[in-house]
């Protein structure tokens, strides 16, 4: 502003109420209303009536599955590692098949000791039903 110049009086009046007036209207402010949407209600299902309310008939024993294909192939690979431990049975000279738990041995024994040996061990291992002992007696086999 310029030195001697003032603002006429009803201009600093009119000025501070309309800035008052501005500042009051903006405080005065509602927040927005909260919206009215209904919960959904959660599915009824109607009771089933005295009649349809019938106890359930026993059911019959779930059969068991076959066992793998490959639960074969694991037992023989037991009877084969059984073998292999021990240290009189040459374990190379002997094959393994496995089918159902029973376990049979093919190949050669040096002596019918060592022939029957080799059947008590397969016979030992985890899950063999039986032994089907085809090892052929070969001196220096």
């Amino acid at each position: 502003m310029a030195s001697g110049k003032r603002i006429p009086g009803g201009v600093w009046p009119s000025l501070m109420v309309s800035v008052l007036v501005l500042g009051l209207a903006a405080c005065g402010d509602k927040p927005p209303p909260a919206p009215t949407a209904k919960p959904l209600p959660l599915a009824v299902q109607p009771e089933p009536k005295k009649e349809e309310m019938k106890t359930a008939e026993p059911r019959p024993a779930p059969v068991p599955a076959p066992a793998p294909a490959n639960a074969d192939e694991v037992l023989a690979a037991k009877v084969k590692d059984a073998l292999g431990a021990d240290s009189s049975i040459n374990v190379h000279r002997i094959d393994v098949t496995a089918g159902d738990g029973v376990v049979t041995l093919y190949g050669t024994a040096d002596t019918p000791e060592q022939r029957a040996k080799a059947e008590r061990v397969a016979a030992g291992v985890a899950g063999v039903k039986s032994v089907e002992n085809q090892l052929a007696i070969v001196a220096g086999s």
